[in-house]
């Protein structure tokens, strides 16, 4: 174990630590983020891993990793050694460096991802550099300064805001949240503009939800296990007794994850 998965700021789960029948397998998730307790959707983790774990029967063993530790945590392999990466909203992040590897090694090494919020715009900004060749794809929360930025304000500030998502038939999106269409929570105020998304899809990323006038709301990567951005925010539904499903379609597919695992890796 590294020290930033051994830091007495891991969440812990008294679910997690119930004795599991031998058919169980326990998946290790990396929390990329720079860990408050105030922001809700990061106070939120231990109700959603209690209620994956009470609820669902699946078992996660969470571990915060500091975006100022990611970068390290990805150049040692440390990283690609988790079952699932979940990058968690609380932009602007301490590293921008270190979330962008963070995506990067799940993106490359085949490791459930999902990114949330924050999460989500800066998949877009690895995806945009890494893959389609454009080191100068710009964050405005972080480029103030960028001209044309990829991830830019959005016209009318999401923070607070609940809408209709609907997703792409036939997407892994549909399949996870169940329905073509849902209601879904936000708390952001940057977005994809929408000029710079060809690109992107025409280098195999796909926009699979959108909101009522047309806009990007999640992103997926066929071929990928699971590799899944939403610009919403899950972990924020309800009471956070009751999993919203792409968070335990996140869980899931760690808990498949670590039962594929060679023995020793």
């Amino acid at each position: 174990m590294t020290s930033a998965q051994t830091a007495p700021t891991a969440p812990t789960s008294p679910a997690s630590q119930t004795p599991q029948t031998p058919q169980t397998h326990i998946a290790r998730i990396a929390l990329v983020g720079d860990r408050s307790p105030h922001v809700t959707s990061h106070t939120r983790i231990p109700l959603l891993l209690d209620a994956l774990a009470a609820r669902e029967g699946l078992v996660l063993d969470a571990y915060w990793i500091p975006t100022g530790e990611a970068a390290a945590e990805a150049a040692t392999g440390s990283l690609a050694r988790f079952d699932a990466v979940w990058v968690l909203p609380g932009s602007p992040y301490a590293s921008e460096a270190g979330v962008l590897d963070a995506i990067r090694v799940a993106r490359e090494a085949g490791i459930p991802f999902l990114g949330t919020c924050g999460g989500f715009q800066h998949l877009l900004l690895e995806y945009a550099r890494s893959v389609c060749g454009l080191p100068g794809a710009a964050h405005a929360e972080n480029d103030p300064g960028a001209v044309d930025p990829l991830i830019a304000p959005l016209s009318c500030s999401l923070v607070g805001h609940e809408g209709l998502v609907r997703a792409e038939p036939g997407s892994l999106a549909e399949s996870v949240l169940g329905a073509e269409r849902s209601m879904e929570r936000y708390h952001c105020n940057y977005g994809p503009a929408q000029q710079h998304l060809p690109v992107l899809t025409a280098h195999g990323l796909r926009v699979s939800g959108y909101d009522e006038d047309g806009q990007a709301r999640i992103v997926e990567l066929p071929g990928h296990p699971f590799f899944l951005g939403t610009l919403f925010q899950p972990e924020l539904s309800g009471d956070g007794t009751r999993p919203h499903p792409v968070v335990k379609a996140l869980a899931a597919a760690a808990v498949a994850h670590a039962a594929g695992r060679r023995p020793g890796r």
